[in-house]
């Protein structure tokens, strides 16, 4: 049995990764955090999911339950997550953080924090999605700089960063495709007179609007043809499950740092 504790339970994601934890043979939820006053502190984690009673009451301290665990999932925001890794790596516990958002400087303190744990770090637990991240790649890099590229990604109205951290992968994967620095050669969204498109350049946008769980759509366009690879996540039930998938993996690997790439081999 593995024994899971969520970080962000009382969020969206986390809430559905406990919905989705009761259907998986062989896995518990035995911890449920999220930061210090919210409004559901105390509350049975599983009823705050809608599948009933689980026994698991949620709490603000990670460090008060990070005993009942094999291994924690997080979906909380980067500045609870950065705490969160130490406190996993502390404890010698094994980690799958899914929290986008980080500035460069804090993805940096993640991977350092997390040496000397297995730790799955991803943008996206989405199969669908990390298929989606090697096909763009190949794409770019068949298609060449004749082709620009466009990335438009939209999400719901909550979500608080800006490009989301699945379109910063694509982009980041498109660049590599064409073996090219992305900091290089990214523009986000477009005002004024910006003058001709630059060759090579990788644009993109982020639309927030209503209840819009994830959508991503890439762009080749050359003049006289154009080819969209799209993904569209109907249900956040698709990234809990990956999260998931993941866990599973996380506890039976060495130490190091993952991502879905390799759990999905």
């Amino acid at each position: 049995m593995i024994k899971i504790i969520v970080s962000g339970a009382g969020g969206r994601m986390g809430k559905m990764i406990i919905a989705c934890a009761e259907d998986e043979e062989g896995i518990e939820i035995t911890g449920a955090v999220d930061r210090p006053g919210h409004p559901d502190l105390g509350s049975d984690a599983g009823e705050l999911s809608g599948r009933g009673k689980i026994g698991v009451l949620l709490v603000d301290d990670l460090s008060g339950v990070i005993g009942e665990g094999d291994v924690v999932i997080d979906f909380s925001s980067p500045v609870s997550s950065l705490a969160n890794a130490g406190v996993a790596a502390k404890y010698r516990k094994s980690l799958v953080v899914g929290t986008t958002g980080f500035l460069p400087e804090e993805e940096k303190r993640l991977e350092e924090s997390v040496r000397g744990i297995a730790c799955v770090f991803s943008p996206n637990m989405s199969v669908g999605v990390n298929l989606f991240f090697k096909l763009v790649e190949e794409v770019a890099g068949k298609l060449g700089d004749e082709y620009d590229i466009e990335i438009v990604e939209a999400h719901h109205r909550l979500k608080k960063d800006a490009p989301s951290g699945t379109a910063m992968e694509l982009a980041r994967c498109a660049a590599a495709g064409r073996r090219r620095n992305l900091t290089d050669i990214a523009v986000y969204g477009r005002e004024g007179m910006v003058g001709e498109r630059p060759r090579g350049q990788i644009g993109i946008h982020a639309v927030r609007a209503g209840d819009i769980v994830g959508d991503h759509t890439i762009i080749f366009s050359t003049p006289g043809e154009r080819m969209e690879l799209i993904h569209r996540a109907h249900s956040r039930n698709t990234f809990a499950r990956g999260s998931l998938r993941a866990a599973r993996f996380v506890v039976a690997a060495p130490p190091g740092l993952y991502s879905m790439q390799d759990v999905l081999g």
